[in-house]
């Protein structure tokens, strides 16, 4: 009985995530093929004429991915300290309490993060913002976008807000991965005489390497489908993005919640529900390969 309810169990979440993506497929495959415009590589998104559809992702998949990996590069080593910090340098006492606290930031609604980053933190990045435009403005990221350095909303701002907001997944998968660390390797580094640095350097880094690798490619997963944060941050301006990260705009996911308006007849639900298609892909295959990385961590230290 135990097995065939956990065999079922398994088979039901396969079929679901199919269920999802055929439904996705479905639905999006009238509108684009009554698409006037190529649907990856157009900037244009006009779906106000039924009759007459123009959508390309070529903005939305900038701006997703541009604020994703900012956050993603901003994270990664503050996570890989905060993790190696909680596993072999903190007090017991404190290190504890101190994994909770960075488990609580899960924990934060995201509408919070995206009045925090647009009300509080925006106007703090000012002069960084204006710094980074005039010194590396001749750096194409960093050159004028389609909204001005020091107005806030852009993907310099999300990017931070981002790192905030998948800073637990990463630290709590890193953390997981380090503690596995075999003290027996441990303890034959320190008796050969290995400072604490080299500890980590040659025993511990070596062994939680792809852990980390894998929980930094789910904290993407993460950032790539965030809604209402980069909603907030993002969505005041319509223009097309200048590929900086001063752009503005609006990522997969904002742009279906802001086009919720428009879903008046299948044919402009299913323009939307493109966009949801290709962000579905995008993120099923980051965690894949997350997956796949953490599981070859685990089968090359077995």
């Amino acid at each position: 009985m135990f097995q065939s309810l956990a065999t079922g169990s398994g088979v039901f979440i396969v079929a679901l995530i199919a269920a999802v993506g055929i439904f996705l497929l479905v639905r999006a495959l009238p509108s684009l093929q009554a698409d006037q415009v190529n649907f990856l590589f157009s900037r244009v998104w006009d779906t106000s004429d039924p009759q007459s559809l123009s959508f390309g992702i070529a903005d939305l998949a900038w701006v997703t991915v541009a604020s994703s990996l900012v956050a993603l590069v901003l994270a990664m080593p503050v996570s890989c300290g905060i993790a190696l910090f909680l596993t072999h340098d903190s007090p017991r006492s404190l290190a504890r309490p101190f994994a909770y606290i960075v488990d609580l930031l899960a924990a934060v609604p995201s509408v919070v993060y995206g009045l925090w980053g647009i009300t509080v933190l925006a106007p703090v990045l000012k002069p960084i913002a204006i710094w980074l435009n005039t010194n590396l403005g001749w750096v194409p990221i960093f050159a004028d976008g389609n909204a001005p350095a020091d107005s806030g909303s852009n993907i310099f701002t999300a990017g931070i807000v981002l790192a905030v907001m998948i800073l637990p997944t990463i630290t709590g998968v890193t953390r997981e991965v380090f503690q596995r660390t075999p003290t027996a390797q441990i303890e034959g580094a320190q008796a050969l005489g290995a400072t604490r640095w080299e500890v980590v350097r040659t025993t511990v880094w070596p062994f939680g390497r792809n852990g980390f690798i894998g929980g930094s490619m789910l904290g993407l997963g993460r950032a790539l489908g965030e809604t209402v944060a980069l909603t907030i941050i993002l969505s005041g301006v319509n223009i097309g993005p200048n590929y900086s990260i001063f752009d503005a705009g609006a990522t997969f996911a904002s742009k279906i919640a802001l086009g919720s308006n428009e879903f008046n007849n299948n044919m402009q639900v299913g323009a939307y529900i493109s966009a949801g298609l290709v962000l579905f892909i995008l993120t099923f295959v980051v965690n894949a390969l997350a997956r796949w990385i953490e599981n070859a961590s685990g089968e090359g230290k077995a």
